[in-house]
C-alpha cells in the first residue's frame, strides 16, 4: 500500500520545512491579521459576504479560515478524502477467496489485481506533483483524482458483473492512476491549512483514517458478500459485483469529500487573499546520476521491505484458512492486524523516532522484527496473532524511521526527484512481485512463497547493514541521535533565518 507511505514521507515535513516542503500556509496569527485587514477594507466587501458575514463584523469562528475551529472542520473532510481509495484499493484482498472461486481465477491472475494497480504509478509517482502543482491545481487536481478512483472502482465493479476478468483489470489500473496522486493531493491539502506542531498531528491523523479503511474493508466486506448473496439467493459472480459495487460506495463518499474541500479552500483563498497550495516537490530526472550510495541503499531497503508486506496481505487470507484452519473470518481479521496496528502506532512511533533519533538503528530492528514474523509464519505453528503483531509493529517503525532519511542525503532541490524515484521503483518492485507471487504459490505452494518472502527481508537487511557502516564510515547523520541532529541543525542555520 504504497500510498499510505507518502504520509509518512510527509511526517518529516514538520521537522524539516525548509528542506521538504515550502509550503504558502499561513500561520494562525497572519490569517487572522489578513481577516482583520480584509474587512476592513471596502475594497474587499464582497470577500468578507462569502463567510456571510456583513462588510466589516468579524466571521463566526467556524467560518473563520483563520480560526482553528473552522480548520478542525477542513481537517474533518481531509481525513475521510482518501477512505475510499484506502478501504477499495484491498477489496481483492478481503474478497480473496470470493474473486478466485467466482472468476475462476489461479493465483498467478488474481495478484495481477494489484499489479495492475502498481504498473501507473511506477510513472505517475514523478507526475502526480506536478499536475496538482502546474496543470490543474490544488483544487481541481483532487476532484479529477477522485473521480479516477471512482470510474476506476466502477469498471472493477462491472468487471465482475458481466463476468470480464479483462475488465476488471482495466478497472484496477484507471483506479490505480487516481489512488497514488490522490494521497499527494491530501498531502499538499495538509501542508496548505497546517503548519508546525499541527502538521505532524494532521499527518498522523490522515495515516490513521487511511489505516481504518484498510482495517473496515479487510473485516466487512466478506459480511457484505455474504449480504448480497442472501439477497440474490446464490453466490458467483453477479454477488462479487454487486458487493464490489457497494464497496465503491465510500469511493462516492471521498468524491464529496473532494468537492467540499474545494469549496472551502476556494472560499478561504478568497477571504486571506491567499494562493493555492503546491507540493512543493521539483522533479528532475537528470538528478538520479547525481543520487548518493546511501540514498541508492534506501531505495533497496524499500523495494526490498515492502514486496514482503502487501503482496503477503494480498494472499494472507487463504494462507491463514489452510494452514491454521481459520475460518475465513478469523482468517480477515488475523490479515487486518498489520493495519489495525498500523493506525494507533505510526503516530506515536513517528513521535519516538523523532525524539531518540537513531534511524538506522530503528530500521534494522524493524527489517529483523520482520524477518522474525515471516519465520515464525513459515516454519512454524505458533498463533499467526503474534508474528501478525509483530508485522504490524515492525511495518510502522520501518515506515517512521526510513522515509525521513532521504532529507538527510539529498539537498534540497533534489528532494522531489528522490522521493519520486523511490515510490517509482517501489511500485515497479511490488508489480513484479505481486505476479511473481502469484505464480510461485500456484507451483510451489505457500512454504517456498514465504522463504522467498523471507529472501526479500535478507537483501533488505544487508543493504541497510552496508548502510549503517557506509553512514559510519562517511560520518553521516544518518544515525545521529536528535540531540545530535538538533545541534548540527542548528550550527548549520544561518542566523539570519
Amino acid at each position: 500500500m504504497t500510498r499510505d507511505q507518502l504520509g509518512h514521507m510527509t511526517l518529516l515535513s514538520s521537522c524539516f520545512p525548509e528542506s521538504v516542503h515550502k509550503s504558502r500556509v499561513h500561520s494562525t496569527m497572519d490569517d487572522i491579521e489578513d481577516l482583520q485587514s480584509v474587512s476592513g477594507e471596502e475594497d474587499n466587501d464582497e470577500a468578507a459576504l462569502v463567510g456571510g458575514e456583513a462588510p466589516g463584523r468579524a466571521l463566526p469562528a467556524i467560518c473563520d479560515p483563520g480560526h482553528l475551529l473552522h480548520r478542525l472542520v477542513v481537517l474533518v473532510f481531509m481525513c475521510f478524502l482518501g477512505f475510499g481509495s484506502y478501504f477499495c484499493y484491498d477489496n481483492p484482498a478481503a474478497l480473496q477467496l470470493q474473486v478466485t472461486q467466482d472468476m475462476k481465477l489461479n493465483t498467478a491472475q488474481f495478484m495481477q489485481l494489484y499489479a495492475w494497480y502498481s504498473w501507473p504509478n511506477v510513472v505517475l509517482c514523478f507526475l502526480g506533483g506536478f499536475l496538482i502543482d502546474r496543470v490543474f491545481g490544488i483544487r481541481l487536481g483532487t476532484i479529477i483524482f477522485s473521480l479516477f478512483v471512482c470510474v476506476g472502482q466502477v469498471i472493477f465493479a462491472v468487471g465482475a458483473l458481466v463476468n470480464r476478468f479483462w475488465v476488471m483489470e482495466i478497472g484496477r489500473f484507471v483506479f490505480g492512476i487516481g489512488g497514488e496522486s490522490l494521497a499527494v493531493a491530501q498531502n499538499t491539502y495538509a501542508v496548505n491549512w497546517f503548519k508546525g506542531k499541527e502538521l505532524n498531528l494532521v499527518f498522523g491523523l490522515q495515516l490513521s483514517m487511511a489505516r481504518l479503511g484498510s482495517t473496515v474493508n479487510m473485516n466487512i466486506m466478506g459480511w457484505v458478500y455474504t449480504k448480497v448473496s442472501d439477497i440474490v439467493g446464490s453466490t458467483g459472480y453477479t454477488t462479487l459485483g454487486a458487493s464490489l459495487m457497494l464497496a465503491g460506495t465510500t469511493c462516492l463518499f471521498s468524491l464529496l469529500c473532494a468537492l467540499v474541500l474545494g469549496f472551502l479552500d476556494k472560499r478561504a483563498e478568497r477571504i486571506l487573499q491567499k494562493d493555492q497550495g503546491n507540493t512543493g516537490e521539483v522533479i528532475k530526472l537528470t538528478d538520479v546520476k547525481d543520487f548518493p550510495l546511501p540514498l541508492w541503499l534506501l531505495f533497496i531497503i524499500c523495494v526490498g521491505y515492502y514486496v514482503a508486506i502487501f503482496p503477503f496481505i494480498g494472499l494472507g487470507q487463504v494462507f491463514f484458512i489452510e494452514k491454521f484452519n481459520f475460518t475465513p473470518a478469523e482468517a480477515r481479521a488475523v490479515n487486518s492486524i498489520v493495519y489495525i496496528i498500523s493506525a494507533p502506532a505510526s503516530p506515536l512511533l513517528g513521535f519516538m523516532v523523532d525524539k531518540i533519533g537513531r534511524n538506522i538503528v530503528w530500521v534494522i530492528t524493524a527489517v529483523i522484527t520482520t524477518l522474525c514474523a515471516h519465520m515464525m509464519l513459515a516454519f512454524t505453528f505458533w498463533n499467526p496473532w503474534i508474528a501478525m503483531s509483530l508485522l504490524g509493529v515492525s511495518y510502522s517503525l520501518l515506515a517512521c524511521a526510513l522515509w525521513p532519511m532521504v532529507a538527510f542525503v539529498v539537498p534540497e532541490h533534489q528532494l522531489g526527484t528522490a522521493y519520486g524515484f523511490m515510490q517509482s521503483i517501489q511500485n515497479l518492485g511490488l508489480a513484479l512481485i505481486a505476479m511473481a507471487a502469484g505464480a510461485i504459490l500456484d507451483s510451489r505452494g505457500y512454504l517456498v512463497l514465504e522463504v522467498f518472502f523471507c529472501s526479500c527481508i535478507c537483501v533488505a537487511l544487508i543493504a541497510v547493514v552496508v548502510l549503517y557502516f557506509v553512514n559510519h564510515h562517511r560520518r553521516g547523520d544518518l544515525n545521529l541521535s536528535a540531540a545530535a541532529r538538533a545541534k548540527l541543525l542548528k550550527e548549520s542555520t544561518p542566523d539570519a533565518e
